[in-house]
């Protein structure tokens, strides 16, 4: 079962969860859909607690990829009538929830981490899901890192910047570089802009040293129980530096350097140790930037541009 935003909401050209959904159909297994508000939780006859929710069972159309884009079938999802179900039902649950992780997404994470309890396999660890925030998580490898300091002090950030010829602002809850500013400590109201961004000096953030390389690409490589299986590179658009592709970032095929092999060999064990299965990470110029454990894109990305079944991979790992 995938937890997921609505259904008729997933672009099926664009979103992994549809490529590992398709994917798993291909490996012969049932497919069955929820969103977060579908969970729930009911007492049994014993005296426990046992898991639900609300699901649709799937039958998914073949999506093919194109040499621009992919050949999107109209309709490409027939859904089945909603069932209740307890979670150990299924023997896999992915929770491919979009940010935010706010109150509603926690609450989901520790439902389903009762599912756990039951015997089933949540992807990714909801305990993890709630331990790694994706910028604070990178952290645990800063010495990937490009000097970083997290802080909601406006002194603290200022001087941060004034030790840095460019900087780089991250909200910490920001997805798809949404509210992500490149600045200076000589630019014109920093401090307002800092006052701004950490809700006067209320909410922490991160400030990265700006890395030039940044313009030849933000790698995103995906691994699966802690390899590397494919990567793509984001290439910002013209008078921008975020090469998120929500932000317009063009992809393009892509290896991986003796640097960032080296990088997913330091990340590897820790990622099966916390139970995250699957996991995107963004490096620039060789350095860590981000450590995406929600709902990590790029598949099409790289099934496209690399011509590799890279959905297929993952379910065979999963399954191995």
């Amino acid at each position: 079962m995938f937890v997921v935003d609505p259904i008729e909401r997933l672009r099926p050209a664009k979103d992994s969860s549809v490529a590992l959904m398709q994917a798993a159909q291909r490996a012969g297994l049932a497919v069955w859909v929820c969103t977060q508000a579908d969970l729930s939780t009911a007492g049994a006859e014993d005296g426990t607690h046992r898991p639900r929710a609300w699901a649709r069972p799937l039958r998914l159309a073949d999506v093919r990829p194109a040499d621009e884009d992919w050949i999107v079938p109209d309709p490409w999802y027939e859904a089945g009538e909603a069932r209740e179900l307890p979670l150990d039902h299924f023997r896999w649950i992915w929770m491919r929830k979009d940010p935010p992780v706010d109150e509603a997404y926690l609450y989901a994470t520790q439902l389903l981490e009762m599912a756990e309890v039951f015997g089933v396999q949540v992807l990714n660890r909801p305990a993890a899901l709630r331990a790694w925030n994706e910028k604070l998580g990178a952290l645990r490898f800063s010495a990937w890192m490009a000097p970083s300091l997290v802080s909601a002090r406006v002194e603290q950030l200022a001087a941060f910047a004034a030790g840095h010829e460019e900087v780089v602002l991250k909200p910490l809850a920001g997805r798809a570089g949404q509210g992500v500013v490149r600045t200076t400590a000589a630019a014109p109201g920093l401090r307002a802009l800092l006052e701004l961004v950490t809700q006067q000096e209320q909410l922490p953030v991160m400030v990265q040293a700006f890395l030039p390389g940044v313009s030849a690409g933000d790698k995103r490589i995906l691994l699966v129980n802690g390899e590397p299986l494919g990567a793509v590179n984001r290439l910002p658009k013209a008078g921008e530096f975020r090469s998120n592709l929500a932000l317009g970032g063009a992809p393009v095929a892509a290896g991986l350097t003796d640097t960032e092999q080296r990088l997913c060999a330091d990340l590897g064990p820790v990622l099966r140790a916390e139970g995250l299965f699957f996991v995107g990470i963004d490096v620039i110029d060789g350095r860590l930037s981000e450590i995406n454990v929600t709902s990590p894109t790029g598949v099409r990305e790289v099934e496209r541009l690399g011509r590799l079944p890279l959905a297929d991979l993952v379910i065979e790992r999963l399954l191995s």
